[in-house]
C-alpha cells in the first residue's frame, strides 16, 4: 500500500533544473535508497517528499493519518532542551494516547462521567499506548540514544557539537518509528561500530518505509530492498540494493550506447543517400528526409562524468613517522597510552574504533597540534603532509571555489605539470562557471570536493585523511579510492566506511578503548574475521585433550544400528588402498598442525611490537599466513574425500 505518492515535480534554482517531472512511490514498509552525483538534487527531492521545502510544480499524495520525519543535513534545536526531551518530543501519539489513558483512568477513579465510555477509552489508549512502543518508553529513549553514541543524554542541546546534534535526530526518528523516515546521509559522523548496528536496525526492527540517502555502499546494499537514482533531473528506477543498481545500471548504459550507434549508424547512411540524390520531391523521398532530421534532433546520451583525482608523491626519507611510547590525553583522560607505532613506505593505514575513544586526537599529535604527555611523536624530515579534516575547516566561505584553490596562483603543478587552475578544477567537476560560486553555498559534497581539490594541489607523501567518505557521492569516493591505491606515499585513513577501508587500507589500527591500540594487518574485513576469531578463542571454555567422550545413550544406540542396516544395504564401492588408509589415519592431526599454524600466524601480524622495530618481518608472515591458510583448506577437502571413500566401501 502507498505511504506516499509523488507525480511530474519540478523544481529549479535559477537556470538550473533540479527535478524535471519525477513521479515515485514509496509503500509501507520498503526500503529505498536514493543515489547521485553531488548536486544532482538528492537532498532537495529528500525535502520536497518530507514536506520540507515545496515544488515548483507537481503533487504529493501522502496516507491519511501517516507520520512522515526527516533527519535533514544539520538539525537545529532549542539550546536548553536535552537529548532525552528531544526524542520525547518526537513520541506526539503516544505521549497523546499515554495522556488519554490517564486522563480516563482519574475520572473513573473519582467516580465521573460514564463509566463504560470511559473503560472503552481506557481500552483503546492503552491499545495504542502498546502499539505505539509500549509504557516504558524512557527506558527505549535511553537505549537508542546509547546505541547511536549520545553519551550525554542529560546534556544541553547547545553544547552539543554538530555530529552529535544529527545522532541526537536519528535517535529521534528511530524512537518515534513513524509511517515514512526520509533519512540524509544518517551514517555521518557515527563510528564503525553505530553503523553496523544501525543496519542491522533499519533492516530487521524498524517498521515504516524509509527513503535513504548515503554514500555508504555496505549500508545501502544490505538495508536497500529498492534503488532510485536521480540523473540529470531524471529519476531511474531499479530493484534491489546497490549491487543490483549497478548492474542494472551498466545494463542500461549499454542499452542506450547501442541505441546511439545505431541513431549514428543510420544518420551516416542517409546523409549519404541524400548526397547522392537530387532535390527531393516525392513523398517517399519527403518522408525520409523527414525521418533524417529527427533523428539528427535526438540528444545523445551524455556520459557520466567523475572526478579524476590525482596527487603527486614526493620522495620520502628513512623515517615517515614514527610513535615512541607515545601516551595522548585530553581533559586529563587517557586516549593513547604507549603507542609504539612505525609506518612503513606505501602502507595504507585504516582507523577505526568508537567515537571518543582517540581517532582525531591521535591525527592531531600528527599535525602537531597536540604534546603527547609522555613519549615522542616523529615526524620524518622530509614527510609532507596533505591534511583533509573532517570539518573543512580550511576554506573560508566567503570566497570562491576558484580563489579557495588558487591562493593568488593562475597555475599550479600537478603531477610534475603546470596547469591552470581552472583546468585543474574541472577535473573535480566544478565547470567554470560553477567555479566563481561562494563555497558558503555549496552543498556538503561539493565543499568536500573544494577540500580535496585545494589539499591535493600540493605535491605530499603522506595524505591523512579525517572522515574523507563523508558527504562524498559513490562516484567520487570511487575516483578517490583509486588513487589511494595508486598513490606511491602511505596513507592515514580515519572513516567509518567499510567499502572504503576494504577497497583501500593494507592495514588496520583498532582503538579499542582505554587507550589500547591494535594494529591488524590487510583490510577491514581481515580485521574483523581476526578479532573475531580470537574473541571466540579467548571466550570458549578450556578443552581437556584427554576427557574420554561420553556414552552414548540407547536411542543413539539404536540409531547406530539403523545406519548400518542402511550402509549394509548399499552397493559397495572401490575400498581404500593401504597408502589412503595411512593417509586417513594421520590427516586429522595435519589439519589442527595447519590449523595451529594458521592462528600462530595470525597472533603475530596482529602483535603491535612486529611494527616497531622488525616491519621486514610483515611480508614473510604474511607468506607463512597464506600458506599456512591453503594447507589447511587443502587438506580439509582431502579428508572430505577419503572419508566419503571409505564409508562407500564399507556399505555392503
Amino acid at each position: 500500500m502507498p505511504v506516499l505518492t509523488a507525480t511530474d515535480l519540478h523544481k529549479s534554482f535559477g537556470p538550473q533544473v533540479i527535478l524535471d517531472g519525477i513521479t515515485v512511490t514509496l509503500r509501507t514498509g520498503e526500503k529505498v535508497g536514493l543515489v547521485g552525483l553531488n548536486g544532482s538534487g538528492k537532498s532537495t527531492l529528500a525535502s520536497i517528499l518530507a514536506g520540507v521545502e515545496p515544488a515548483d510544480q507537481g503533487t504529493i499524495a501522502r496516507r491519511r493519518g501517516i507520520e512522515v520525519a526527516y533527519l535533514a543535513q544539520d538539525p537545529q534545536f532549542a539550546p536548553d532542551d536535552t537529548p532525552q526531551q528531544v526524542v520525547l518530543a518526537g513520541l506526539a501519539h503516544w505521549s497523546e494516547a499515554k495522556a488519554r489513558h490517564e486522563r480516563a483512568g482519574e475520572l473513573l477513579g473519582k467516580g465521573e462521567g460514564d463509566i463504560d465510555a470511559l473503560l472503552e477509552e481506557q481500552m483503546h489508549a492503552a491499545a495504542d499506548v502498546e502499539r505505539l512502543g509500549g509504557w516504558d518508553m524512557m527506558h527505549q529513549v535511553d537505549s537508542i540514544l546509547g546505541h547511536v553514541g549520545v553519551t550525554r543524554p542529560d546534556a544541553p542541546m547547545g553544547t552539543l557539537s554538530g555530529g552529535d546534534r544529527r545522532r541526537v535526530a536519528l535517535a529521534r526518528i528511530l524512537v518515534a518509528r513513524p509511517a515514512l523516515a526520509v533519512l540524509d546521509e544518517p551514517s555521518n559522523h557515527l563510528d564503525v561500530e553505530t553503523v553496523e548496528w544501525l543496519e542491522r536496525y533499519l533492516s530487521d526492527e524498524f517498521p515504516g518505509a524509509i527513503l535513504l540517502i548515503t554514500h555508504d555502499r555496505y549500508l545501502l546494499d544490505r538495508v536497500a530492498t529498492r534503488t532510485l537514482e536521480l540523473d540529470k533531473g531524471k529519476l531511474y528506477d531499479y530493484e534491489g540494493g546497490y549491487l543490483e543498481y549497478l548492474e542494472a545500471k551498466a545494463e542500461r548504459q549499454a542499452l542506450e550506447a547501442r541505441t546511439e550507434g545505431n541513431r549514428q549508424n543510420f544518420l551516416r547512411t542517409e546523409i549519404e543517400w541524400l548526397r547522392r540524390q537530387p532535390k527531393a520531391r516525392s513523398t517517399k523521398q519527403k518522408a525520409r528526409i523527414e525521418r533524417a532530421e529527427d533523428a539528427k534532433a535526438i540528444r545523445a546520451p551524455k556520459e557520466d562524468k567523475t572526478a579524476k583525482i590525482s596527487l603527486d608523491a614526493t620522495r620520502t626519507g628513512k623515517t615517515i613517522l614514527e610513535f615512541r611510547k607515545t601516551t595522548l590525553e585530553i581533559a586529563g583522560m587517557t586516549l593513547v597510552k604507549d603507542l609504539d607505532f612505525i609506518l612503513t613506505p606505501g602502507e595504507r593505514l585504516g582507523i577505526v574504533g568508537r567515537n571518543g575513544t582517540g581517532k582525531t586526537t591521535l591525527l592531531r599529535s600528527i599535525m602537531g597540534d597536540l604534546a603527547p604527555v609522555s613519549g615522542e611523536v616523529i615526524v620524518g624530515k622530509n614527510t609532507k603532509i596533505a591534511y583533509f579534516d573532517q570539518h573543512r575547516a580550511d576554506l573560508d566561505n566567503s570566497k570562491s571555489i576558484y580563489d579557495n584553490v588558487a591562493d593568488a596562483n593562475a597555475r599550479i603543478e600537478v603531477n610534475g605539470v603546470i596547469v591552470e587552475v581552472r583546468s585543474y578544477l574541472e577535473r573535480f567537476l566544478f565547470d567554470p562557471h560553477k567555479q566563481r560560486q561562494p563555497v558558503g553555498s555549496l552543498s556538503g559534497g561539493e565543499r568536500a570536493r573544494v577540500a580535496l581539490a585545494k589539499r591535493l594541489s600540493k605535491g605530499a607523501n603522506l595524505i591523512i585523511l579525517d572522515e574523507p567518505t563523508n558527504d562524498l557521492d559513490v562516484a567520487t569516493l570511487s575516483a578517490l579510492e583509486g588513487m589511494l591505491v595508486e598513490f606511491a606515499g602511505c596513507a592515514i585513513i580515519v572513516t567509518h566506511d567499510r567499502w572504503f577501508l576494504n577497497r583501500v587500507a593494507t592495514s588496520i589500527l583498532a582503538f579499542e578503548g582505554n587507550g589500547k591500540i591494535m594494529r591488524y594487518a590487510g583490510n577491514y574485513d581481515d580485521y574483523r574475521e581476526v578479532k573475531a576469531r580470537t574473541e571466540k578463542r579467548n571466550s570458549s571454555p578450556p578443552q581437556r585433550a584427554s576427557s574420554p567422550p561420553p556414552a552414548p545413550k540407547e536411542k543413539e544406540r539404536e540409531k547406530e544400528k539403523e545406519k548400518e542396516k542402511e550402509k549394509a544395504a548399499a552397493p559397495k564401492g572401490k575400498p581404500l588402498s593401504y597408502a589412503e588408509r595411512i593417509e586417513l589415519d594421520g590427516i586429522l592431526e595435519a589439519i589442527e598442525k595447519a590449523d595451529a599454524a594458521v592462528i600462530a600466524a595470525e597472533g603475530k601480524l596482529a602483535d603491535p611490537s612486529l611494527y616497531t622495530g622488525h616491519t621486514h618481518e610483515v611480508p614473510r608472515l604474511q607468506a607463512a599466513l597464506d600458506r599456512a591458510r591453503a594447507d589447511a583448506s587443502r587438506l580439509t577437502a582431502r579428508w572430505e574425500e577419503l572419508e566419503s571413500k571409505r564409508e562407500a566401501s564399507t556399505r555392503a
